[in-house]
């Protein structure tokens, strides 16, 4: 499949790197507007640097990794040329434009996958074949203030990473929403915390920061019968679960009699194998299946939409006198 990247910032640069060595892939040019942005990537990954024009002629499928404000404008127009389209997270700033791409992208009968990598982290991969109708889900994704991201609020940068991996996991819709958080080094909120409220009673508190003196990206989910903590960072996954033959009476009577139970007969440690795939190679295989028809997107416009619609909301409780 003959594929091209827009956009040559960090992330597009990783794109071209990845679909250079991508079994069954072309890369046949990059594009961006900064001529040495281009040049620079485009020699790592061995492809020419072409008119945007002259990409969307060339290339099947397209990475848009262009700065968010020109997601829609720049992803509109691959699609509207009938290319296949995986464009960086957030899909969009704006619910009307990312909408719309949605609806293009079925117009056209065109692959739309929004960039939500952390869907292809494989620590979160083992961990939710683990995942069943969980009570609670905490998680907490912390940064170095940098400028890459800093055109948009730290919900939209960062926060929204977390909100689509919790969306997809729970499984339900959103019943209500809190949120509190504060501009510190930017115009726009740095520092924010919301804690949604879902319609089968789960309930999800989520921290974002990106001035903080250490980088932290952990997702907790505590259920019924067991719990699992996921280090994003480190690929790494830690659950415990109830044993089989856990009996509450037995325990409670143990509680009653003014003895200590033994928490190793009800609990027991359980392995989770992480594998140790680059999660950014595993998103771009994903998306050229999907645009040769061998599978559906795995994060969709319609996914990308709904943890849009979720971040939206938490910004305008932001807002001052929300």
């Amino acid at each position: 499949m003959r594929v091209g990247v827009v956009g040559t910032g960090h992330l597009g640069r990783e794109h071209a790197r990845v679909y250079a060595g991508l079994p069954g892939c072309e890369l046949v040019g990059v594009h961006d507007v900064d001529p040495a942005a281009a040049a620079a990537a485009a020699a790592r990954a061995g492809c020419p640097v072409l008119p945007f024009e002259a990409l969307l002629e060339r290339a099947e499928a397209l990475s848009v990794c262009v700065p968010t404000p020109a997601h829609a404008a720049v992803a509109g127009a691959c699609l509207e040329a009938g290319r296949h389209v995986l464009v960086e997270k957030p899909i969009t700033d704006d619910l009307a434009e990312a909408r719309a791409l949605v609806a293009l992208a079925a117009r056209r009968q065109r692959v739309l996958q929004v960039g939500h990598v952390e869907r292809f982290n494989p620590a979160l991969v083992a961990a939710a074949q683990h995942v069943h109708a969980p009570r609670f889900v905490e998680s907490h994704r912390l940064s170095r203030f940098g400028r890459r991201g800093s055109d948009v609020a730290v919900v939209l940068d960062l926060m929204i990473h977390d909100l689509d991996l919790i969306l997809s996991l729970v499984g339900d819709a959103v019943q209500s929403i809190d949120a509190s958080g504060v501009p510190v080094l930017t115009a726009s909120t740095d520092i924010a915390s919301a804690r949604l409220h879902f319609r089968n009673g789960c309930v999800a508190n989520l921290t974002a920061s990106r001035i903080s003196l250490e980088r932290m990206r952990k997702i907790r989910f505590f259920q019924p019968d067991s719990y699992l903590s996921v280090d994003l960072l480190q690929g790494q996954v830690a659950m415990v679960r109830k044993r089989a033959d856990f009996r509450l009476e037995a325990f409670q009577e143990a509680l009653a009699r003014g003895e200590s139970p033994d928490l190793a007969a009800a609990i027991e440690p359980v392995p989770v194998a992480v594998g140790s795939d680059e999660p950014l190679q595993l998103e771009l295989q994903a998306f050229v299946a999907a645009a040769r028809g061998e599978r559906p997107a795995v994060v969709s416009g319609e996914d990308g939409v709904r943890a849009l619609e979720v971040a939206c909301e938490i910004e305008r409780l932001l807002r001052p006198g929300a």
